[in-house]
């Protein structure tokens, strides 16, 4: 039962994986047996170690997300470094945060076009190598609470993941009968960068804490077990699945 869950002589892509949640998700991979591309901006050196010490390789891929122009050279890189990809974890994502009547066109665009419409066309791109060679692949989107729920002062951001979980829901519909499985994690409140101000608001912090049942903020390696699940042979017959990983929040 145990081989359900490894993904040895595999290769994942993830983006944004340089701290947070994106290095959690990549390092949990690389643990069970997956080589890892780290496509992002930012220098993931950290995660690069921490994945060489358990004894997988990794290759950083340097790029711009929101500029569709970059995905097919982020896939020749990809490609050229492992000789292909099996695993896409789309994880890189941007928020601005403004009330509606203030929001900006500016932090709209810049927000779907990062969280969505890159998603999108690097799923495409992979999908198409994967269906040209004939072999099977994952496609694992971090969604968010706000793929269900409306929040506040994110209109481009709850606006980028609600389309988000309706994505996965139509490639899975389009992709699962050949072989190509699309499914989502919904992170809950996570201690990240992200959160610093919220957890250090006292007030905010608190109220947070009392709408958990699991009575705690998520560590990013919580979310390691959701994503090697979604990308082994474990999942192979989940499809369009958006899996909360958010300590009971929803069920409350």
């Amino acid at each position: 039962m145990s081989d359900l869950f490894r993904l040895d002589g595999r290769t994942a892509l993830v983006t944004g994986a340089n701290t947070g949640l994106g290095q959690a998700v990549a390092v949990a991979l690389a643990g069970a047996g997956a080589d890892v591309v780290l496509a992002g901006r930012s220098d993931p050196a950290e995660t690069l170690a921490s994945i060489a010490a358990l004894g997988r390789r990794a290759h950083w891929a340097r790029v711009e997300f929101g500029k569709v122009a970059a995905i097919e050279p982020l896939l020749q890189e990809a490609w050229h470094a492992f000789g292909g990809v099996d695993v896409l974890v789309n994880n890189a994502g941007i928020i601005r945060r403004n009330a509606a009547l203030d929001f900006t066109e500016a932090d709209w665009d810049e927000v779907l076009d990062v969280n969505l419409k890159s998603v999108f066309f690097l799923s495409q791109a992979v999908a198409r190598r994967w269906l040209a060679a004939e072999r099977p692949g994952k496609i694992i989107n971090i969604a968010s609470l706000l793929s269900f729920q409306g929040g506040v002062r994110v209109p481009s951001y709850t606006a980028s993941k609600s389309g988000l979980a309706g994505l996965t829901r139509l490639l899975a519909n389009e992709w699962a009968a050949r072989g190509i499985n699309v499914n989502a994690i919904a992170p809950g409140y996570f201690e990240t960068n992200n959160t610093v101000a919220l957890r250090a608001d006292a007030e905010r912090n608190r109220d947070i804490l009392a709408r958990i049942p699991a009575g705690r903020w998520g560590r990013p390696s919580d979310l390691g077990g959701a994503a090697v699940f979604l990308a082994s042979p474990a999942s192979d017959y989940v499809h369009g699945a958006i899996v909360p990983v958010d300590g009971g929040w929803l069920a409350r």
